[in-house]
């Protein structure tokens, strides 16, 4: 028997994230700054505008790492292998990209973490098996119970941004009714 290498993006984006956590942890080279979008950014700057994208692959911790790694790796080849590899990287990207620039412009924290990336998976694996055009229950089942969950979270003080778990959610719906 032969592993293969099925969902290219998604398993490269897993490597890469576990790769910035261990050199980040065990080689002191202090490389997280390159994955953490502030709370502004440096217009001219092209290390602090990368950040925008990158982000999503820098995460606090192991336990931070694997817990996105497990829905990531989870969902994202049944995503990769319905909208092919080239959307899945533009879906990453825009989402990152979009929960990046606004938590710039709307709050006066930092970001990393693929959570978003998570929760835009979550909401494009409920279309998967969506043949007939129409809104799969499916869908509107999934994004009550995780997107009710996460405004309800907010209402909480904590270091998790559910907004970025929410902006993702909405990023995945959209591509979905997009693809429809």
């Amino acid at each position: 028997m032969k592993i293969s290498y099925n969902s290219p993006v998604i398993l490269t984006f897993a490597l890469i994230s576990t790769a910035v956590l261990l050199l980040d942890r065990f080689t002191g080279a202090n490389i997280m700054q390159y994955f953490l979008v502030g709370n502004h950014i440096n217009w001219t700057n092209p290390f602090s505008l990368a950040t925008l994208v990158t982000h999503v692959l820098g995460h606090a911790s192991m336990e931070h790492l694997l817990g996105n790694m497990t829905f990531i790796l989870l969902l994202g080849p049944i995503v990769e292998e319905k909208y092919g590899s080239s959307r899945t990287i533009i879906m990453i990207v825009i989402t990152a990209l979009i929960t990046g620039l606004l938590n710039i412009f709307f709050f006066n924290t930092g970001l990393y973490g693929a959570s978003g990336i998570v929760f835009m998976l979550i909401l494009l694996a409920s279309f998967t098996n969506n043949r007939d055009g129409g809104i799969p229950l499916t869908f509107i089942l999934v994004a009550i119970l995780f997107l009710g969950k996460e405004v309800m979270q907010s209402l909480s003080a904590d270091h998790v941004s559910q907004f970025a778990h929410i902006i993702g959610g909405l990023c995945g719906s959209a591509f979905g009714f997009a693809k429809r």
